[in-house]
């Protein structure tokens, strides 16, 4: 592993400093980035590099300017969410190498999200000391999922890991000097963690609309994988814990004797494996299964598909906003999401009239939901129509990065001297 050089970069009088720091690197993420480096301030993008989960623009672009800069901190070694000690180690790992490669560039402020408590809590600590705001970036409570999930797997010494994951998360974010949540969902919880109502912005999640345009049907990526003639029921994305894959092979099942339909499923994570290996012992013609596809693709994989479908276990309650949902409006095809009525994904769909939405456990209705798409052209082009207009009405970066830029400025005027 080469030497992480802790030194500060020397920062150039009269400009401004952003680190953004997104464990995932999603696409909605780096477009964020760019538009912040083009209204120009000095813009570094970290995220890291073993995670597998979707990405954005990971490469500098020709339209990138000069002080847009990014850089994947890498930990040297696989990652793997499967053995809980090994992803605390690793986590762990991870945070000292971010917190020391975002301090050495120098920020003014530093808005790091998505990431497991046990990295944000150094990454505080070692931009705090490099004299950078720290604004704490909520996608969702990681201590509330992960007492849910730990408590399943190991009853009474997850309640008790579960308690201590609570206690950091309240403690981070009642030292960051900014918080934005994803959701006004989030606002009850964050008041049990001891949060002042005043200390969070909330900023909703959006789409990269700029990097994905509407595409064909025909298109060369279709055409490649054999779905340019075929009706495609497509899962993109993270497929996880909190996403039922037996929703799938419910499609599978239900699908087979229709030779047009296919059931393409462009993912990573353990549901993932879990849905390969299930196929390997029970053969399904109709299941494709695909590996995550590069953002330069995605355009044409989204346009591939009839139908995209989004799953969220009941688990995920309202603490949970899936980015794929925001992705799919942009791509213009009609959304089958099963999801727990109080999830704002559902409110999204339902408010843009972009699908059909079912409840989280309910296969039955969610099968008929898709048999209903599968039998009815115009609804689908209605729906994904709709979907699509939503996205070019809502997802303006301009306006979401004046949103930033003011959490910024009231994050640095929060910093302790």
């Amino acid at each position: 592993m080469a030497k992480v050089n802790a030194r500060p970069e020397q920062k150039a009088c009269g400009t401004s400093r952003i680190a953004l720091h997104d464990y995932c690197g999603h696409p909605f993420q780096f477009e964020l980035s760019r538009e912040l480096a083009r209204r120009g301030h000095e813009v570094r993008h970290f995220f890291f590099a073993e995670d597998m989960g979707p990405k954005g623009d990971t490469r500098r672009l020709s339209s990138d300017p000069a002080n847009f800069s990014i850089e994947a901190i890498s930990i040297g070694q696989p990652y793997s969410k499967r053995n809980l000690i090994r992803r605390r180690q690793a986590d762990i790992l991870y945070g000292e190498l971010a917190s020391r490669r975002i301090a050495s560039f120098a920020p003014d402020v530093t808005i790091s999200g998505n990431t497991p408590l046990e990295a944000q809590a150094p990454i505080l600590k070692g931009v705090r000391r490099a004299g950078s705001a720290f604004v704490f970036w909520m996608q969702d409570f990681y201590s509330l999922a992960a007492t849910k999930i730990l408590s399943r797997k190991i009853p009474v010494v997850g309640h008790t890991i579960g308690a201590y994951y609570r206690h950091l998360e309240a403690s981070l974010l009642r030292r960051s000097d900014g918080i934005v949540l994803a959701s006004e969902d989030f606002r009850p919880a964050l008041k049990d963690f001891g949060v002042k109502d005043d200390a969070a912005d909330v900023i909703a999640n959006w789409g990269a609309l700029d990097t994905l345009p509407m595409r064909p049907k025909h298109n060369v990526w279709a055409m490649q994988h054999r779905l340019s003639d075929k009706f495609v029921f497509l899962y993109s994305g993270t497929l996880a814990l909190k996403h039922n894959p037996d929703l799938l092979w419910a499609l599978a099942e239900h699908f087979e004797k229709d030779p047009k339909v296919v059931i393409a499923v462009a993912a990573s994570g353990v549901s993932y494996d879990a849905l390969k290996a299930r196929r390997a012992l029970e053969p399904k013609s109709n299941l494709l299964f695909l590996p995550l596809q590069p953002m330069d693709v995605f355009p044409d994989v989204l346009g591939a598909a009839d139908v995209l479908v989004a799953l969220l276990e009941n688990d995920a309650g309202p603490f949970s906003v899936p980015s794929k949902v925001l992705s799919y409006f942009c791509g213009g095809r009609p959304i089958l999401l099963s999801a727990p009525p109080s999830n704002l994904s559902v409110r999204l769909v339902e408010q843009a009239a972009a699908g059909l939405c079912v409840s989280a456990g309910y296969r039955q209705a969610f099968v008929a939901a898709a048999d209903r798409l599968r039998g009815e052209p115009q609804t689908c082009a209605k729906l994904g129509a709709a979907g699509r207009a939503y996205a070019e009405n809502a997802f303006n970066i301009s306006a979401v990065a004046d949103r930033f830029e003011a959490m910024f400025a009231k994050a640095r005027n929060n910093r302790p001297s």
